[in-house]
C-alpha cells in the first residue's frame, strides 16, 4: 500500500540517496558497499564549490566494510568525491578505527565512540547503520540457504534478532511460531 497522494502543488526540494549492496568474495570474505548521495532541486552557491546546480551532488560519498564469517571489520575504504567544504574529505583516515569491530549488538555505541561528532563525518556515519545490516542479512542469513548448510552455520542463521523490534520481541507470536525455545510470553495453556 502506497502513501497517499501528495499534495499536488509541493514542489521538490531535497533528496537523499542510499544504497548498500554486498558481494561475497572469493577469498571468503565479504564487501558491503554503501554510497550517499544528497542533491537539491534548486541551484544555490556553496563557499567552497561555486555554484552548485540542481540535482548536482552537494554530498557524494562511498563506504566499503570488508567483513570476515564471524562479521568482524578486515578493512575499510572510504572516499568523498563531493563535500561543502575542502576539508571533507581529511577525516576519511580515521574510518580506519573501524578495522577489528565486529558487527553485532553494541556496534552503533562502538562507531559513535570512535567516530561520532567531531571524530567522524556525520554522513559516512549515519551510512553506517544500513551498512550493519546489510552485512547482517548478507552473511548471516546467506548461511541458511541449503547449499550453504552445516553443523556450525545452522546454528548461527537459526539464531533470532531478539528483541530488535516489536516483531522480535521475546514474547512476540513470531517468535513463539518460529523460535519457540526463545520465546518468554505465556504459554497460552492456562
Amino acid at each position: 500500500m502506497p502513501l497517499t497522494d501528495p499534495d499536488p502543488q509541493r514542489e521538490p526540494i531535497a533528496t537523499r540517496e542510499i544504497a548498500c549492496r554486498s558481494y561475497r568474495r572469493s577469498d571468503g570474505l565479504w564487501d558491503i558497499e554503501g554510497h550517499l548521495t544528497d542533491v537539491k532541486a534548486y541551484p544555490f552557491s556553496n563557499a567552497f564549490r561555486g555554484r552548485i546546480e540542481a540535482g548536482e551532488p552537494l554530498h557524494d560519498m562511498w563506504l566499503r566494510l570488508t567483513v570476515d564469517a564471524d562479521l568482524v571489520v578486515c578493512g575499510v575504504e572510504a572516499v568523498t568525491d563531493a563535500g561543502p567544504y575542502e576539508m571533507c574529505p581529511a577525516i576519511l583516515p580515521s574510518f580506519q578505527k573501524l578495522t577489528g569491530l565486529k558487527i553485532g549488538p553494541g556496534w552503533n555505541r562502538r562507531v559513535r565512540q570512535r567516530l561520532g561528532g567531531v571524530l567522524g563525518c556525520t554522513h559516512l556515519v549515519d551510512l553506517l547503520r544500513p551498512l550493519a545490516t546489510v552485512a547482517l542479512h548478507s552473511v548471516l542469513w546467506s548461511r541458511s540457504s541449503p547449499a550453504n548448510r552445516d553443523d556450525t552455520t545452522e546454528k548461527v542463521a537459526q539464531r533470532p534478532p531478539l528483541n530488535t523490534c516489536h516483531v522480535w520481541a521475546s514474547d512476540s507470536e513470531v517468535v513463539r511460531a518460529e523460535f519457540p525455545e526463545h520465546y518468554t510470553g505465556p504459554s497460552g495453556t492456562g
